[in-house]
């Protein structure tokens, strides 16, 4: 575990959006997110609140801490991305987690956001049951368009996932939350900075006062445990964590390579993976890879 003195250092660092490593390109593949772990530490607490009289739900939290792991996570692996970007990044994971805060236990999502100007995608995850959260943004390789679009997909315990695609205008994460809950969750929500790297959503719920919800602003939101009648839900946990792992990038590459270990190869004896979900680098040996096809 880091040191309290180079967490602290670090918190710096992240208010000035910026890292001191630098990026190197990798190819990118995908894997299932891992089991529970229960040995992690518990993360950033998310609290929802009912709003009496209003018949609105509350989530908020502070991302400090979460964003401190983030980039830990990005010094770790040797990357960083652009100041505008990175602070996309960070207001898409703040939005997904505050939106699984006040959803069912037993619900995963993930988020695509895709900006047509910049030219830019948002991948971000949560799963409730796990506390976890986890996301990256890609620039290379992504698709021109003359719009935005916003892909949703969620997917409950013993049940079928659920799909929706939302097109949005702007450069802007909260809008496009905003516009994703207004036409695919079919009723509003807003996002509002509360502080640094604290954040608010206000979604309606049934009978809401939705006059009253449209009308809220960054002053209103200040003030709003002293001008209203708030009662405290839940309180959840959630930490940056992807799952993913040597073993796993073995378990994945090991069919492939049973199959045609010199087209996964070719001339190479090293691949070099990059985690299409959190950016984390791995590095898969021939060697490594035949002597676990071989123990399999």
């Amino acid at each position: 575990m880091e040191s309290r003195i180079e967490r602290k250092s670090l918190r710096k660092r992240c208010a000035r959006n910026a890292t001191p490593f630098e990026i190197i390109a990798e190819s990118r593949i995908t894997y299932p997110m891992s089991e529970p772990n229960t040995a992690a530490p518990p993360g950033i607490e998310v609290r929802t609140y009912f709003v009496r009289g209003r018949n609105a739900l509350v989530a908020r939290a502070d991302f400090g801490e979460l964003y401190v792991d983030y980039y830990l996570h990005q010094g770790q692996h040797g990357y960083q991305h652009e100041p505008k970007f990175d602070a996309m990044l960070k207001e898409a994971l703040a939005a997904l987690t505050l939106h699984c805060a006040s959803r069912p236990w037993n619900e995963s999502w993930a988020w695509t956001i895709h900006f047509a100007d910049p030219l830019l995608n948002l991948f971000v995850t949560g799963d409730n049951r796990r506390g976890m959260i986890v996301g990256q943004l890609f620039t290379e390789n992504v698709k021109a368009d003359d719009r935005g679009r916003f892909l949703a997909e969620m997917v409950r315990e013993r049940g079928e996932p659920r799909r929706s695609v939302v097109e949005f205008e702007g450069a802007e994460v909260f809008p496009a939350v905003e516009r994703f809950y207004a036409q695919s969750e079919q009723r509003p929500a807003r996002y509002f900075r509360h502080g640094p790297e604290d954040f608010v959503m206000v979604s309606a719920q049934p009978q809401c006062d939705v006059a009253w919800l449209e009308s809220l602003d960054d002053t209103a939101i200040r003030t709003l445990d002293e001008q209203e009648e708030l009662s405290l839900l839940e309180k959840r946990q959630y930490r940056w964590e992807c799952g993913c792992s040597q073993e796993r990038m073995l378990a994945l590459l090991g069919s492939m390579m049973r199959n045609d270990p010199e087209g996964l190869f070719g001339e190479e004896e090293v691949l070099r993976i990059s985690c299409p979900r959190c950016g984390a680098r791995h590095v898969v040996t021939r060697e490594a890879l035949e002597a676990y096809v071989s123990a399999a």
